[in-house]
């Protein structure tokens, strides 16, 4: 468990792009059709309950919301609309920011595509990986609720999405998570560790660090 994602904390929400905090430091970004598990697994990795709010009610957030981590790190959870009854001139509205946002954002270290991993690849979710990958970022799919399949079907369904997006535009991973069972927790900590470039926060080890953990 790394204790550095227990500091985030709401920081901001923006309903556009130009309403963002400023564009510097590092963010990574989490996006998934609604009840996909987005929000319980941002909970999970920041070992906090109610961080992202969850909901049963489909499209309910219309926001960027942005999770500090510390001064110069951020955690975004965008928006997603893939059974949202919602009309079509708000999604064109929401593809229009999420396109820009993707595209445009420098800070931007990477994105996390949350998947149910029953209903994996949605045409939500390739809409997002082919943005992902236009802007030549790094991309996780995260296959969430795994506890839901036995663990071969789980495995086999990890190695279909791999073969599907391996096709796809960008360097994306994909892993197995359960936010019930904590499963993949520090896997996916420590990718994003990577991406923001969390190891330029931690001061080399000193003479007296150099010691082998058992």
């Amino acid at each position: 468990m790394n204790p550095f994602y227990q500091r985030a904390h709401f920081l901001t929400a923006a309903a556009r792009v130009d309403q963002c905090p400023a564009d510097e430091g590092r963010e990574v970004a989490f996006a998934g059709r609604s009840n996909a598990g987005k929000s319980s697994a941002i909970n999970a990795l920041c070992h906090q309950n109610a961080l992202a709010r969850t909901s049963k009610t489909p499209g309910r957030t219309q926001q960027l919301i942005f999770f500090q981590l510390d001064e110069t790190r951020r955690l975004v959870d965008l928006p997603g609309y893939g059974y949202a009854k919602v009309p079509d001139s708000v999604k064109r509205d929401w593809q229009q920011h999420m396109a820009a946002y993707l595209e445009q954002r420098s800070s931007l270290g990477g994105l996390v595509v949350v998947m149910d991993i029953r209903h994996p690849l949605a045409e939500f979710d390739r809409q997002m990986l082919h943005w992902g990958g236009r802007a030549d970022l790094p991309m996780l799919v995260l296959l969430t609720k795994a506890d839901k399949l036995k663990t071969g079907a789980a495995r086999a369904t990890q190695h279909a999405v791999e073969q599907a997006v391996s096709n796809m535009a960008g360097q994306v991973e994909v892993m197995l998570f359960s936010a019930l069972k904590r499963q993949g927790v520090e896997s996916v900590q420590r990718l994003l560790d990577r991406w923001l470039r969390l190891d330029d926060a931690i001061p080399p080890a000193g003479p007296s660090d150099n010691r082998t953990d058992d």
